[in-house]
Formats: C-alpha cells, structure tokens, sequence
C-alpha cells in the first residue's frame, strides 16, 4: 500500500519536487562558480596566470561535464532520473571538497574534472523532470523557478566563499561547500521520484542515434543550441571573472567583491529568470516564436549596457549600469532552454536538454572563461591590471552573433513545437 501511494502524493506536490531540484541545482552553481571569487587568492598560492586559471574555471570543469552530459541524460531516461541526479550529487559535493585539498595547477585541475563530472548527472535530467511534472502551460514559469537556482547558487557561492576565505583561507570554503552539498543527498533521494507513466518508469530505451535522428529534423533545435553555445561564451565568461575585474579595476578587497557579485548576481538573475519565464509563458502561448525573439533581443540590449558598466569609473556607478544587463543575461536562456525542450518528444527531453548544455558548457566554459583569460594575459603589457577589463569588452560582441542566431531559430519554432 505505501508504494502505490507514493506516485500519486508526488504527482499532487510538483512544487516539492520542484524545490528539491532547485536545492540541488543551487549547490551546483555554489560548487561550479565558488572559483570564481576565489579565483585571486587560489592564483596567489598556486602561483598561477590568468589563462591557467581560465582553463580550471573553464577547460577542466567543462571538459568532461559536456561530454558525458548527454551519455547520462541516455542513462537517466532508462534507468530513473532521480536517481542519477542523487549519484551525481554526491560526486560534485566530494570532488569539490577535494578542490580545498590541492597543492598544484594539475591536481585542481583533475579535482575540477571531477566536479564536471558529476554535476553532468544533474541538468538534464533536472529539466526533463520538471517538463514530466508540470503541465505545457506552466513550464516555462516553473523552468524560471528552478533557474533562480542559478543566480542564487553564484550568490551564495560567491559571498560564502569570500566570507570564509577573507576570515581563514580559500582551501575551508571549498571543503565547507563540498560537505554541505553532500548532506543534501539523502533527503533529495526520500522525496524524489520519477512521476508513473514517464519514459524512465517504463523502461523504455532511448538510443541516441534514434535521439539525433528525430532532433536532427528540426533545425530549430540546432540553432538554439549554437545560439545558447555562444550566449554563453558571453555569460559564463562574464560572471566567472567579473569578481576579478572588480578587484583588479575596482580596487575591492575578496570580502567586498564577493558581496557585490553576489548582490548582482542574486538581484539581476533572481529577476531574469522569472521574467524570462513570465515572457515566455506570456506571449509564446499564442505564438511559440516569442521563445526565440525575447532571448534575440536580451542579448542585444546588454551588449551596450556591459559595457557602460566595465568602463564606469566608480563602482557605484558600475554596479547600476551591470545590474540591467545582469537581468538581461539570465533572463535570455529561460525561454531559449523551455523552446529546446519543446522541440523534442517526452522521451527524448532529457536527451535533448543535455545537448543544448553541452553547447552552452563545452563552448561557454569550456571555450569563454579561458578565452577571456588568454586574451587578459595577452593585453597585460599595454593595459596591465585593466586587461581583464578589455579582454571582457571584446568578448561581448559574442552577444550580437548569438542573438541573430535566435531571432533565425524563431522563424522555425512554430512548426517544429512539440507540446
């Protein structure tokens, strides 16, 4: 009797689930981007230079995470989505807390791979879960809610890390994130389960080549993810090195940047995410282009913005000039991530959601972050502690490409929708 009753009190509460997700992704983004605001002091102790600390915030967390995305979201659409998301959070939480153990570039490095790894595990089927929970006209707003793990996690992230490492050191804030995350995991494995009916409980296979067949019709779904791929080159770039730059440009110390990331962070991607998934609910109801216009056109409108911000003289001004486009940065990839999902049949969701993360983390991660650090390194002589700062304006011309590819992508997303 209690395991008939447990499908149905699960299908009734989406809203648990829903803020179990969100808990698991938060710890995501506080492990993924903690680096980032301690990404000074690491490089002090490590002795390390700007493009190899752009290949640890960037390569070796992406390197793998991209990869077996996809292998993963195949498993989880198998074997239970719930379940790969509670291994893969144990593995994140224990790679991260091994992050505070290193001694070198190459064994954060690895320690880093082994972040990605894990939280490969965890996206996709995170998206596919919500997509089988919520019914087609609440997804986008249920999408944006989960998202503002995104914004919370970096915050979080970001003012933790630097509290800890401004009152010990860098190496207790990765081991405290680490086991944080891994008192986490037995809770999320009690209360969530696969909803009855879905591709996972059936059992069904769902063999990748038949996955690429079917998405490969629509070239709605690879324009999106090309565009998302290159928006995030932009964003990923931006946020892992902003905490940078207002040290280096700014003059803040690791506990003042970390508390202005973290207000930026927290405000501008609290607000984008649920006013990327109002948008797209509101008006890709009656025409499902609106799910590519609205990304077109945040992206657009921050190019300017960014850098009226990058170039402010004081940091007061700085701040309101990059809280907008910070807005605009997350709310582009709710509707754009809600359209990918729609372009593929429930089975496949899972499938399709770990290849438009592959984009946006092998390109955005794995290419942006270390980009913008290589091209820092190489402008260190003719601007020094500003080359952060133009290696970060130069890069955002990226915007303008992803954009186009977005509003091209609108064009077919009427068509090619699935509900």
């Amino acid at each position: 009797m209690p395991t008939r009753k447990a499908a149905p009190v699960r299908a009734r509460n989406p809203y648990l689930v829903l803020a179990m997700l969100m808990a698991v992704y938060i710890f995501s983004y506080v492990d993924r981007l903690l680096l980032s605001v301690l990404a000074e002091p690491v490089k002090a102790d490590l002795k390390l230079n700007d493009t190899q600390m752009g290949l640890l915030g960037g390569l070796a967390f992406a390197l793998l995470y991209s990869t077996m995305g996809v292998p993963l979201a195949l498993v989880a659409d198998r074997f239970g989505r719930s379940r790969i998301i509670t291994i893969s959070l144990a593995a994140w939480s224990a790679f991260t807390a091994l992050c505070g153990l290193t001694t070198s570039f190459w064994q954060m490095f690895l320690a880093r791979l082994g972040v990605g790894i894990g939280e490969a595990g965890g996206g996709a089927p995170s998206y596919a879960l919500i997509t089988d929970t919520f019914p087609a006209e609440k997804r986008a707003r249920a999408t944006g809610i989960y998202m503002m793990a995104i914004p919370i996690g970096s915050a979080a992230g970001a003012f933790l890390g630097a509290w800890i490492a401004s009152r010990v050191d860098w190496r207790l804030a990765f081991i405290v994130m680490g086991l944080a995350g891994l008192m986490l995991v037995l809770p999320f494995r009690l209360i969530v389960r696969d909803p009855p009916g879905g591709a996972a409980s059936r059992g069904e296979p769902a063999p990748l080549v038949e996955a690429f067949a079917e998405l490969g019709r629509k070239p709605s779904f690879w324009l999106v993810c090309l565009a998302t791929g290159i928006g995030s080159m932009c964003t990923y770039g931006l946020n892992f090195w902003l905490p940078s730059v207002l040290g280096r440009s700014f003059g803040l110390d690791i506990f003042d940047r970390g508390l202005v990331y973290a207000l930026l962070v927290l405000i501008g991607g609290s607000i984008g995410m649920l006013l990327g998934g109002y948008l797209g609910d509101r008006y890709g109801r009656t025409n499902r282009a609106a799910y590519g216009v609205i990304p077109s056109l945040s992206m657009w409108a921050s190019v300017p913005l960014f850098a009226i911000g990058l170039l402010s003289s004081d940091i007061t001004t700085a701040f309101l000039w990059l809280l907008v486009p910070q807005i605009l940065s997350y709310l582009w990839s709710v509707p754009a991530l809600t359209s990918a999902q729609h372009l593929a049949p429930q089975r496949y969701r899972a499938t399709a959601a770990a290849c438009v993360l592959f984009f946006s983390n092998a390109i955005g991660f794995g290419i942006g972050t270390p980009v913008m650090g290589w091209l820092s390194d190489i402008m260190r002589e003719a601007h020094g502690e500003n080359s952060l700062r133009q290696a970060m304006l130069a890069i955002l011309s990226l915007y303008l490409v992803a954009g186009a590819l977005m509003m091209w992508a609108a064009r077919f997303l009427n068509r090619d929708w699935v509900d």
